[in-house]
């Protein structure tokens, strides 16, 4: 899968000043995303990750009023310490999900200082993509990463 600059993505990167491992395990251990996956207030009290090509996911974040957003998702490509890609086209076991929505690719690359994290939300139409930035990618996404550094400077 190409991460050449599409029209359909939304892109968040930081350079973060932990090894890509520590990274990596945030994302691929349920007892750590659970600490950072959901914009606060919001939480994630559920985080079920079967981290392989193929295996599938289950992550529900809980607004503040206790409404639960369940994400599905199945792993396209895992690079330990290095890339992840997941898609929301499939629920599970090459179930076809009700309406695919987009693709994210994580990439962790040494960089001087730390390592650069870069999150891609592929969108699988431009509307998706619009709808996806009005509903506040640029903050949701940052404030996600935000609350990921944090944790992850105790991992390194």
């Amino acid at each position: 899968m190409s991460d050449a600059d599409d029209p359909r993505d939304l892109v968040l990167t930081r350079l973060i000043p932990v090894p890509r491992r520590a990274l990596w395990r945030a994302w691929t251990e349920p007892d750590l995303l659970k600490r950072w996956f959901a914009p606060g207030p919001y939480t994630t009290p559920v985080a079920e990750l079967d981290v392989r090509p193929g295996g599938s996911n289950h992550i529900v974040m809980r607004s503040p009023e206790g409404q639960d957003l369940p994400n599905r998702g199945v792993y396209l490509e895992v690079v330990p310490d290095t890339r992840l890609v997941v898609t929301d086209a499939y629920s599970a076991a090459w179930i076809p999900s009700d309406k695919p929505f987009l693709t994210v690719i994580l990439t962790f690359a040494d960089e001087a200082g730390g390592t650069r994290y870069t999150a891609r939300a592929r969108h699988w139409t431009m509307e998706d993509r619009d709808r996806h930035e009005a509903m506040g990618f640029a903050q949701g996404w940052g404030i996600c990463a935000d609350q990921l550094t944090e944790l992850v400077r105790g991992l390194g």
